[in-house]
């Protein structure tokens, strides 16, 4: 290939200047290349693990690396110049599939980018002859592992992130071996072994001791990483704003192209049948008649556009359906109810679902927001679907941005958002929702003239039970200690109320044709299954006159603090009210025993929510006074430090710093002028610290050890293992005569003193120490690079 490409000028000259360029300076470690080659190796299966792919990189780029890593090691003295010219073809051909990759994945590309770094790696390792070679491997392995760090949503990447370390280490000791020129450690070690005299064999067992890669050093050096880290990990704050706010998007193959032209706005659910009735056990819909049907062991039987809450049974089958990285916990919304059938609910307007279509150009659907009062939190949502679900779109209240990978998307009348096909397992959206804060003062104050379109569906109660309901909730209102003047104190003591008067009980019987839900949990069986508690509570607000509907979602499953993510299953799925305040919108109650009344939210501050945490888990085992004196200790830590932070001062300075471009250009200049004070006060601070060290020792040890400073400082540093008799030795390559004559007489004196325990004229030493340091002001020496 290079004969017929000499035939052309251009590249005649370009052959003919690579020819004439001197040799390389080639990396000549095996081990430094063999342990990049598994750092690069570790990446690229973490990223398989992370992103669950399906057809694994590390399948094809593994073996390939490795054949190029052994190419390149017997290639390495060459010029390689026929090589060069395919490998930078092959790497233009790269760059064009990757940009194809980037435009078809604009809302997720980490997938993308690593697949682009694995393809330049395994090229790249076909011609590794430098070590600054080796660098960009490392580096490339160092992104795949924080690119499988943002991808995985389990801890099965965590003995991946593990055993990257424990490769890491060694490899970060063996470049700077090469960066400061010294010889390759295998070179080391093998002129240290080979003689089998007893004095050589104690050399060698101590060079292998203090060899930087012996396994007691690499061993602290990952224990100390490893709890610096996990430290770390426990008590860094978690911001909202400073999250990465990218918007992924993904899909199994064939729903990018779908809408509602070719399927229906109704809900298809695994747990009822197409006409809503029960799946499990062939029980009716709960339109007056009786049921005797079983739920779905695997699915949730509330997400229908019809609900019979007279089947009965739980979900015997747990699995995890969601994974939600989100910067906030909540109710995961899925449907919204308005009309009660006496055993169940419905969606009265369901008809009335409209279509929504995505911007043209991505994937983003916009949604009017209500016009409310009261201050919001954007809240950023990630959803990855793990198991199969219907076809809503379980998310934040008040969504204003949906990123989803079909063409069109409907909303009801309730608020709620469905997909035109079931949630597919591997389909991943995101929801942008600005979610109402719950400032109960101004709830309190909310009025009761309620608009028409909602006084016409949120306040019926069937005539036949509208008095019970309505005598029995006014009954628990009149046990409150305090009048209740608000509908929002009505709310809140009524859903403690519930809570405290009616018992969960799965053992009730199901209810006869004609027979009423919530008679029957008031009157004759004073409780019921947990959601019946969602639709008794509805039912006393709406008589009342307070609105009230049932929504179904998921509660926000268990947060793993390892990865980020909230697990929600199946069995998190649970029913319970929206309750109207005019001018402030909808707000969460929720009635069951066990839970707290007001869900959590945007409300709740969860920054040092893993450490809180573990925490939690200290506490377990420790004895309960001993629990309550640090929570209230750190009780009070905590609350003079948040008035501190909230001051008047403090909060106009801050804003000030962060409110225009001129205070942030202050900001950063204080910021700089403050560290470099704090790094002044530091060294201050060590200074003196020494020099009272060196006032306790003896004066010999104190003018010695002043002595090794001193040189250290110039550039002549003491190894630890060195004797000074070694040491001075060492010197005279460097120094001149006078100046090692000095060395050598405070070093004798030291040793001397300290092993024979003899006697010392510490004034002449210390003027012959003067001397020394004089030397060095009036005469430059040769400098010096020696071993650590």
């Amino acid at each position: 290939m290079i004969e017929q490409l000499k035939r052309f000028p251009t590249f005649e000259r370009i052959i003919q200047q690579i020819e004439s360029l001197p040799p390389l300076k080639t990396e000549e470690s095996i081990l430094f290349r063999v342990l990049v080659q598994l750092m690069v190796i570790v990446g690229i299966v973490a990223t398989d693990v992370a992103a669950m792919s399906q057809f694994p990189m590390s399948v094809w780029a593994i073996p390939l690396s490795i054949l190029g890593g052994v190419v390149s090691w017997h290639r390495r003295k060459k010029k390689n110049i026929t090589l060069k010219f395919i490998l930078a073809i092959a790497m233009v051909a790269t760059l064009f599939f990757f940009l194809g990759n980037l435009i078809r994945s604009l809302f997720d590309n980490r997938l993308v980018l690593a697949e682009f770094l694995v393809q330049l790696q395994v090229l790249h390792s076909f011609d590794l002859p430098r070590r600054k070679d080796l660098g960009y491997s490392m580096v490339i392995g160092f992104i795949l592992i924080g690119v499988a760090g943002t991808l995985s949503q389990t801890v099965a990447f965590a003995p991946w992130l593990l055993l990257f370390l424990i490769i890491t280490i060694p490899t970060m000791i063996l470049d700077y071996r090469s960066r400061i020129g010294l010889a390759t450690y295998e070179s080391e070690y093998r002129a240290n072994r080979g003689n089998k005299n007893q004095k050589q064999s104690e050399k060698n067992r101590q060079w292998l001791k203090n060899s930087p890669l012996s396994p007691k050093k690499i061993t602290s050096f990952l224990t100390v990483t490893l709890v610096v880290g996990l430290l770390i990990f426990a008590i860094m704050p978690r911001y909202p704003g400073y999250q990465l706010q990218t918007f992924p998007v993904s899909a199994p193959q064939g729903l990018e192209d779908l809408d509602f032209s070719q399927t229906d706005r109704g809900i298809v659910s695994p747990g009822y049948n197409r006409d809503g009735s029960g799946a499990g056990g062939g029980g009716l819909s709960g339109e007056g008649g009786a049921g005797t049907g079983q739920v779905d062991d695997t699915f949730y039987y509330g997400f229908n556009t019809t609900i019979d809450q007279n089947l009965r049974g739980t979900i015997t089958n747990p699995r995890v359906v969601l994974r939600v990285r989100s910067q906030a916990p909540g109710f995961w919304r899925a449907l919204a109810f308005d009309h009660y059938t006496g055993q169940g609910w419905d969606i009265s307007r369901d008809e009335q679902t409209m279509d929504v279509d995505r911007n043209r150009w991505n994937f983003q659907f916009n949604f009017s927001l209500p016009n409310v009062q009261g201050e919001t939190e954007r809240v950023i949502q990630t959803y990855t679907v793990v198991s199969d679900l219907p076809n809503i779109i379980p998310l934040l209240s008040s969504p204003q941005h949906l990123y989803f990978p079909t063409e069109q998307v409907a909303v009801d009348t309730e608020g709620s958002l469905r997909s035109p096909t079931g949630l597919l397992e591997g389909l991943t959206y995101t929801v942008v929702s600005r979610v109402r804060k719950r400032d109960q003062t101004q709830l309190s104050q909310a009025g009761t003239s309620y608009p028409e379109s909602i006084a016409n569906y949120y306040l019926d109660v069937p005539d036949n039970i509208r008095d019970l309901v309505r005598e029995r909730a006014e009954e628990l209102l009149s046990r409150s200690p305090n009048e209740l003047t608000s509908n929002y104190a009505k709310a809140l003591y009524l859903a403690q109320a519930i809570k405290q008067n009616y018992r969960i009980d799965p053992d009730i019987p199901p209810l006869e044709e004609g027979e009423d839900l919530a008679q029957a949990f008031l009157q004759t069986y004073q409780g019921g299954y947990p959601d019946h508690f969602a639709t008794v509570y509805t039912l006393m607000l709406r008589s009342l006159d307070i609105p009230a509907r049932l929504v179904v979602g998921f509660s926000s499953g268990n947060f793993n603090p390892f990865t980020g993510y909230y697990v929600v299953r199946n069995i998190d799925a649970y029913a319970m009210t929206e309750v109207y305040f005019p001018d402030y919108g909808w707000f969460y109650f929720d009635p069951l025993p066990g839970n707290e009344i007001i869900p959590p939210s945007v409300d709740d501050d969860n920054t040092f929510g893993v450490l809180g945490q573990l925490w939690d888990w200290v506490a377990s085992w420790l004895p309960s006074p001993i629990v309550d004196f640090i929570t209230i200790l750190f009780t009070d830590i905590i609350n003079a430090i948040s008035g501190f932070l909230s001051s008047p001062w403090l909060t106009r300075l801050w804003g000030f710093f962060t409110g225009s471009f001129m205070g942030i250009l202050v900001g950063a200049m204080v910021l700089i002028f403050l560290s470099f004070i704090g790094w002044l006060g530091f060294n201050f601070i060590q200074k003196q610290l020494y020099r009272l060290r060196l006032a306790k020792l003896d004066p010999m040890e104190k003018l010695y050890l002043e002595m090794i400073d001193f040189l250290s400082q110039k550039g002549y540093p003491k190894h630890k293992a060195q004797t000074p008799k070694e040491y001075a030795q060492r010197l005279r390559e460097f120094l001149a005569p006078e100046q090692l004559e000095i060395i050598d007489l405070i070093s004798t004196n030291f040793v001397a003193w300290r092993y024979g325990q003899q006697g010392y004229n510490i004034d002449y030493l210390s003027g012959q120490f003067n001397l020394l340091k004089s030397s060095f002001k009036s005469k430059v020496s040769k400098q010096l690079t020696m071993d650590n």
